[in-house]
């Protein structure tokens, strides 16, 4: 099983969504979207994004952790990873979202239970 995008809506009605691997981690969070509509370009961006080596921008946290962003294009942030203890993790969460970015598998959180 590959992974697949999770789109929920935040405490303030805005959505985001996250990519999860196929182990159910969250590998990539996006920011917050004030339409739905607007996410889906957000999950779209990363579909097409996610393979391409130039788009990942390795930085750290103040207190040195890296981490990296997905950034578009036009050199938007897509979405961001969390933080990690070394660089080597860091490695590893880009290879996750580069082989999971593309799927089109979307689980939709802001939809009614039936």
């Amino acid at each position: 099983m590959s992974g697949w995008y999770e789109v929920s809506k935040s405490s303030t009605g805005q959505y985001r969504f996250v990519l999860k691997a196929a182990n159910a981690e969250t590998i990539l969070t996006s920011e917050l979207y004030t339409t739905h509509a607007a996410a889906d370009k957000g999950i779209a961006a990363v579909q097409s994004n996610s393979p391409l080596d130039e788009r990942y921008e390795k930085k750290s946290t103040k207190d040195g952790h890296p981490y990296f962003n997905l950034k578009a294009g036009n050199h938007e942030i897509i979405g961001s990873s969390e933080s990690y203890s070394t660089a080597a993790a860091m490695e590893k969460g880009i290879a996750a979202v580069k082989s999971n970015g593309p799927t089109k598998v979307i689980k939709d959180k802001t939809l009614p239970v039936l």
